[in-house]
């Protein structure tokens, strides 16, 4: 039975600090690699596995790609090289060179992982490289062989020229997987692709050369061209080897708006994975799916995403905009004065949910601190009514009151819901904090206080 061959795709996009970002769709293929995104240290990331490699162009059949392959020459234009420790440079291993297999260490009974550079400016590979083969030799529980198919002097040119050789590469690599079975009976379903920038294309190329009895176990790729993009890209990826404590989740969204909502914290059918080495590989439709998370600024990248849902009670004439800030108390810590603007106006009796994010665990959420932080313009005039006339409960008519707060965690998929700790008082006052302590919902007891 033949080994399905999951491809990984990594897209990310950009949270602006002041204006929202849009998720967009990308499909699998060696497409023309023009479209262009721009990122910021706040990331929202789309992830996806595809069962299946890189679709031929319909003028190459797989068959006589394949036999294409097996015309390629002894001397490739793609080096090899293969890794024996952290810190190594590098051993060459040459198609159709046996020798070179046992000079470089190569173990036939170790999976194979191969790094696929991209376009390169100044003809000189990055430090991102290395960086990877050290996480790759050192991080993992299983060992396995690394690799780098290196194509400097076929990428090191005017940027469409180096697009025109992506096939090349992607065809020599796809001889060196097939000569490896031939010779030492190692299966491509023991590949793992890493394909950056152009590195991408390459590799969706060297899947597509493969025959269909003989698919490459796996192939990640990150496709766009904005070179800080990639960079933050294989940062991600780096990130998920060296923490393997602290895997990033990404979750299925139709658009940046809805996530920014919190509305899709959800991982139900398969609608949230985690990011980098570790993905989840699982069969999938051709059809691309737009995953969102934040990040961290610096490594580690992980955050902790919750939805929170509130319900006010506006009884004045207007709508109030006010501005609060939340503090949360957990079982391993605790997090300040986050701040929270709502998009539009508090009216009366709607729920409002936002997403908000934590770059610590705090562990299980006990304890939640709201507190209306107004302007002292509004301070005075609350003051002025307050003593003209003496809060009771009865004016919660002229005021704004919050009865409960529902929150989702997305990491551990737990809901909770908050009531205030004095149930007698669920009066906001600007300046002041609000306590919040875990309720039952369906209490009655609760559902007649909180009316």
């Amino acid at each position: 039975m033949e080994n399905p061959l999951y491809v990984s795709i990594f897209l990310f996009l950009c949270i602006l600090i002041q204006s929202s970002a849009h998720g967009q769709s990308l499909r699998p293929g060696p497409r023309s690699p023009q479209d262009s995104l721009h990122l910021d240290n706040r990331l929202v990331t789309y992830s996806a596995t595809y069962p299946e490699h890189y679709p031929a162009q319909k003028s190459f059949g797989r068959r006589s790609r394949a036999a294409e392959t097996n015309k390629i020459s002894q001397e490739t234009r793609t080096r090899f090289l293969l890794f024996r420790g952290e810190t190594d440079k590098g051993c060459q291993i040459r198609l159709n060179h046996s020798d070179t297999l046992q000079q470089c260490g190569f173990n036939s009974s170790l999976p194979l992982v191969m790094i696929v550079h991209g376009w390169l400016v100044d003809g000189i590979l990055e430090d991102w490289i290395w960086e990877m083969v050290a996480a790759l030799k050192s991080q993992l529980a299983q060992p396995v062989n690394v690799g780098l198919a290196e194509w400097v002097t076929l990428a090191h040119n005017h940027y469409t020229t180096a697009v025109r050789n992506t096939r090349l590469v992607g065809q020599e690599i796809a001889a060196l997987l097939q000569w490896l079975q031939e010779s030492v009976q190692f299966s491509p379903s023991h590949v793992h692709l890493i394909g950056y920038s152009l590195g991408a294309h390459v590799s969706g190329f060297a899947g597509s050369y493969m025959s269909r009895k003989h698919k490459i176990g796996r192939i990640t790729a990150i496709t766009q061209t904005v070179k800080c993009a990639h960079e933050r890209s294989v940062h991600l990826f780096i990130d998920s080897l060296l923490h393997a404590d602290m895997q990033s989740t990404a979750y299925l969204c139709r658009d940046m708006d809805s996530f920014s909502q919190g509305l899709c914290l959800s991982c139900k059918k398969g609608r949230c994975n985690t990011l980098g080495y570790h993905t989840r590989q699982e069969w999938q439709s051709k059809k691309s799916k737009s995953l969102f998370l934040v990040t961290r600024a610096q490594s580690p990248f992980k955050v902790y995403h919750y939805q929170f849902k509130i319900r006010f009670i506006n009884q004045t004439e207007n709508p109030v905009e006010p501005t609060f800030t939340v503090s949360f108390l957990g079982t391993r810590g605790e997090r300040q004065k986050i701040p929270i603007t709502l998009s539009k106006g508090i009216t009366s009796n709607e729920t409002y949910s936002f997403l908000i994010t934590l770059d610590v665990d705090i562990g299980e959420l006990i304890m939640i601190k709201f507190k209306w932080e107004n302007s002292m313009v509004w301070s005075n005039v609350w003051n002025t009514v307050q003593t003209i006339i003496p809060w009771r409960r009865e004016s919660l008519r002229s005021g704004l009151a919050l009865k409960s707060i529902r929150v989702k965690v997305g990491e551990t998929q737990q809901r909770m819901t908050f009531c205030s700790e004095n149930m007698n008082d669920l009066v906001l006052h600007p300046a002041r904090e609000k306590t919040f302590v875990r309720c039952e919902a369906n209490s009655e007891t609760l559902k007649r206080k909180i009316r």
